[in-house]
């Protein structure tokens, strides 16, 4: 998925066999839907070789999230539309619907404390130590060596969409060019899929993704880090901010 794959237990017994199983389903969905493989379900359908109904039940059912999405955001999050060269990419949802399954594999065989950092997607379950949840860093556009903002999450998505891992591969749907006064745009959630879309389109919108998320995501927050320094965030996303 163009990015490093990070999981952390912090259960007193760790399930080895449960941790490969959730890297054995990243490298399965990587290889279906990669927009860098020539062969990946995701870039034969970009090229026209494949038609959506000839695509695995998992590549219709992120595609069918992702039209949901486009409809919800006013077309500000478009898997058609957002790269520069207006190939199909699925990249907004399918990192963090990816990680959503893991959670899954890793929930399934009982771990209770344990965060999957994709990229800066990140599920956090459980917490980072005994009654001590997860501090999650949201890095600083400017120094990647520092944070621009710190989340407390137990059971919580953190999505953040930027130029920080792929450069500046997000556009505006609506003009072809590059959001204008954000540099990063946070959300934050129950499902780490719906965040990251939502993420996608605030960070499209601008500035003003963040009254768009307050008026319109119901369960999810969002926070800002402006061009111009500032950090701008929904009400409810300051219970969730602490001071780094």
């Amino acid at each position: 998925m163009g990015t490093a794959i990070v999981i952390e237990v912090r259960d007193s017994v760790l399930d080895a066999d449960a941790v490969e199983a959730t890297f054995d389903h990243f490298r399965d969905i990587d290889a279906r839907f990669s927009t860098f493989k020539a062969e990946s379900e995701i870039s034969r359908l970009a090229r026209g070789e494949l038609n959506v109904a000839d695509t695995s039940p998992d590549v219709q059912a992120v595609l069918a999230m992702c039209e949901e999405s486009r409809i919800v955001s006013d077309g500000y999050f478009d898997a058609w539309h957002h790269r520069p060269d207006g190939a199909l990419d699925p990249s907004g949802i399918v990192k963090g619907w990816s990680v959503d399954g893991a959670c899954e594999i890793l929930d399934a065989a009982g771990m209770q404390n344990y965060c999957i950092n994709a990229g800066g997607d990140v599920f956090a379950r459980g917490d980072q130590e005994p009654g001590k949840p997860w501090h999650i860093g949201i890095r600083n556009p400017w120094d990647p060596a520092t944070v621009a903002a710190v989340v407390e999450a137990h059971d919580l998505a953190i999505a953040t969409s930027g130029t920080y891992e792929r450069g500046q591969h997000v556009l505006v749907p609506h003009t072809g060019r590059p959001p204008e006064g954000v540099v990063s745009m946070t959300v934050i959630g129950p499902n780490l899929a719906r965040a990251d879309a939502w993420a996608t389109a605030a960070f499209a919108m601008g500035v003003r993704g963040v009254d768009w998320a307050a008026r319109e995501l119901d369960g999810y927050e969002a926070g800002a880090i402006t061009s111009d320094r500032h950090v701008i965030t929904t009400v409810g996303f300051e219970r969730f901010r602490i001071t780094p």
